[in-house]
């Protein structure tokens, strides 16, 4: 964090301070909720949960070397005491942001955000500090927490904006006032939540909404290397493909950049096609000229995420031979995302068990079809280990059972569907939909798929495994491929 002393951190947040004896201590480490990240140096900010109060951690973290505590009570240790520790956090943000200069990419979408976080990150750090969350941290804690990491040399600060209702973006926007806003597609993630695709839409768009107008000057800040971009006026990056987030154009003011496939995208892509391993190559078209871009990532949905870090990238300078290639050197940063192993014997484990909604489970489908092609010529098949997805609302039945005559239609030679009601309706849609029998299966948890999968598979196999994040399926790829049950892979120790 950008070093501040406590006395301003307190004036910023509105806070008291209690039991600091030096007000002109300066915090010069990280800002972290978690007492076992303390570092020396740092702000430990305590949170009262519903399972565990970060108050009873305060006195080990000063221990640890936090130089204060950011608290809704004393805590008997150095501490700046606030009403609301959330609000304090996003204030804190608020200023560490406009004290930086770095140019804020904000994003946003039903589906695609972290894979497309970390491909952004990865192409602006190539021209200087860049700072970007880790996993998903993408709402009111996750956020700020995120942003607090930028100092004074950070050029690009990359933050996921995530929404569970109306409103939602529109304050994280707040937080952290962005210059470029991308908008990925409106889907069906959280519909239970949202009761509409308009809604989503709705939602989403706040972002744009809080762009600045395309003419508003920029922050200081000097061109990129290699290019001639400046931070000059709001930029929304916007789907050209998906007709929800093409109309959300109108609702800004900042200048629009559309990417995708239509002929008419400023950034898109052309002769999109899939080796064997389902890894996609595409020519990469942009107003200053086009290149050939072969990526490391599994699966046609990564082109569409591809050419929304190119936009970023290309409106920040960055040449297109430049963009191309980071590109096609660019990998997963963020676990349980389509990480690809193959087991000694020739079984491949794909792990996407971070998450799951009906637009991911259909791309993650066709990414296993085109990765099983290599494996039929070798006698093996491709295995959709498939649970929930969450919070799909009223429009639960109709999703999972599409799903699962979705397996049926690509030819996926073997479905195991893990869970309750929502897996039965998996395993039903896939035999109603075709002859099949014991092509599907329905179990009762991971510990049933785990005991299957280790009786049958065998060497050219290659098994999707995806749900959403509640379900925990993370366990079934880790026990593949260690040999144990995969408990320690769901999420390790309590957050504290």
């Amino acid at each position: 964090m950008i070093s501040l002393s406590l006395a301003e951190i307190a004036s910023i947040v509105g806070g008291q301070q209690h039991d600091i004896p030096d007000p002109d201590r300066e915090v010069t480490g990280p800002v972290v909720s978690d007492s076992r990240a303390v570092r020396p140096g740092g702000l430990f900010v305590a949170f009262a949960g519903e399972r565990v109060d970060g108050h009873d951690f305060a006195v080990g973290a000063v221990e640890a070397g936090a130089v204060a505590v950011l608290a809704a009570r004393p805590v008997g240790v150095p501490a700046i005491v606030v009403d609301d520790v959330v609000a304090a956090l996003g204030a804190l943000a608020r200023a560490v942001v406009n004290k930086s200069g770095a140019t804020v990419v904000g994003l946003t979408g039903s589906a695609g955000k972290t894979s497309t976080k970390d491909l952004i990150a990865q192409l602006l750090q190539r021209y200087g500090p860049t700072v970007w969350p880790e996993g998903n941290l993408n709402n009111e804690i996750g956020l700020p927490l995120t942003a607090l990491r930028a100092e004074d040399t950070t050029r690009h600060l990359v933050l996921e904006m995530g929404a569970r209702g109306i409103g939602h973006i529109r304050y994280l926007a707040g937080l952290t006032p962005p210059r470029i806003g991308v908008v990925l597609n409106v889907g069906t993630a959280h519909l239970g939540e949202f009761g509409g695709r308009e809604q989503i839409a709705q939602a989403k768009g706040e972002l744009v909404e809080s762009l600045p107008a395309a003419d508003e000057e920029g922050p200081e800040g000097l061109p990129l290397e290699g290019g001639g971009g400046r931070r000059v006026g709001g930029v929304a990056v916007l789907n050209a493909d998906d007709p929800y987030v093409r109309a959300m154009a109108s609702r800004t003011k900042a200048r629009t950049v559309f990417f995708g496939e239509s002929a008419d995208a400023a950034i898109r892509a052309e002769n999109v096609r899939l080796n064997g391993l389902g890894q996609p190559s595409f020519t990469l078209h942009t107003p200053s000229g086009c290149s050939d871009v072969t990526m490391r990532l599994y699966g046609e949905h990564h082109v569409s995420n591809a050419l929304a870090a190119a936009a970023v990238a290309h409106e920040l300078g960055m040449p297109v031979d430049e963009i191309a290639a980071a590109l096609s050197e660019a990998g997963t940063l963020s676990r349980w995302r389509m990480e690809v192993t193959e087991r000694a014997d020739g079984v491949t484990v794909v792990n996407d068990a971070y998450n799951a909604n009906p637009e991911s489970m259909r791309a993650a489908l066709r990414a296993l079809v085109a990765m099983g092609a290599a494996g039929r010529a070798r006698g093996g098949r491709t295995w959709a280990v498939l649970g929930e997805m969450a919070e799909l609302g009223e429009e639960s039945l109709a999703e999972h059972d599409a799903v699962g005559r979705l397996v049926v239609r690509l030819n996926v030679s073997k479905l195991v569907a893990v869970g309750g009601r929502e897996a039965a309706w998996l395993d039903m849609g896939a035999k109603n939909e075709g002859s099949w029998g014991e092509e599907s299966v329905h179990v009762s948890d991971a510990r049933a798929a785990i005991d299957l999968l280790r009786r049958e598979l065998r060497p050219g196999d290659v098994v999707l495994v995806k749900a959403s994040r509640s379900v925990g399926l993370e366990r079934v790829a880790a026990a593949l491929l260690d040999g144990e049950d995969g408990s320690a892979a769901k999420g390790g120790a309590a957050s504290r």
